[in-house]
C-alpha cells in the first residue's frame, strides 16, 4: 500500500468536536483535490454536506457501536438516479483508493487514536452504496492499524 504525504492532509474539526473528544458520535467526511492531489478530512457530530460536491467522491465514515462493539461504518456512493455513468469505473476506484482514504483519515484524527489506541483495533466496514447488485456492497477493509502511516 502507497503511503500518503501527511503535507497533503488537510484536517478540520466542527465544534464542539475536539481532536480528542468526544469519542461517541464522531463522523469524518473525506474529500480531495484531483488538481493537487490534498486530501480533506472534515471531523465533527455531523457530516460535512458543505464539502460533498456533485461528482460524489467523498468517503463518509462514522465511529459506532454493533453490539456493544466499536466499528467504524462508511459510506461510499457509487451510483444513484443522479450517478449513472461509470459505474463499473466508479467502483474500481473507491476500491482501488480506499486505502489512502482511510490513511487520510486515520492520521487527521491522529491525536485521538494516541489518547484511545485500542481504536487501531477497530473494524472498519464500509458500504458501496449501489443501484446494481453487483457492487452494492458491505465490504470489510480491516483496522485502522492497518492505514497508520
Amino acid at each position: 500500500m502507497k503511503k500518503i504525504n501527511p503535507n497533503k492532509v488537510f484536517t478540520e474539526y466542527l465544534s464542539p468536536l475536539t481532536n480528542i473528544s468526544p469519542l461517541k458520535g464522531r463522523k469524518y467526511t473525506m474529500t480531495h483535490s484531483d488538481d493537487t492531489g490534498d486530501l480533506f478530512v472534515t471531523i465533527g457530530l455531523t457530516y460535512a454536506e458543505d464539502q460533498i460536491n456533485p461528482t460524489r467522491d467523498e468517503v463518509l465514515l462514522e465511529l459506532l457501536s454493533k453490539n456493544n462493539k466499536p466499528i467504524f461504518y462508511g459510506k461510499v456512493l457509487v451510483d444513484d438516479e443522479n450517478i449513472k455513468d461509470n459505474i463499473r469505473i466508479r467502483n474500481a476506484i473507491f476500491l482501488k483508493e480506499m486505502p489512502t482514504a482511510l490513511q487520510a483519515i486515520r492520521y487527521a484524527d491522529r491525536a485521538l487514536f494516541e489518547k484511545y489506541p485500542l481504536l487501531d483495533q477497530v473494524p472498519i466496514y464500509i458500504q458501496f452504496s449501489s443501484t446494481k447488485p453487483q457492487f452494492n456492497k458491505l465490504r470489510y477493509f480491516g483496522t485502522m492499524k492497518n492505514y497508520r502511516i
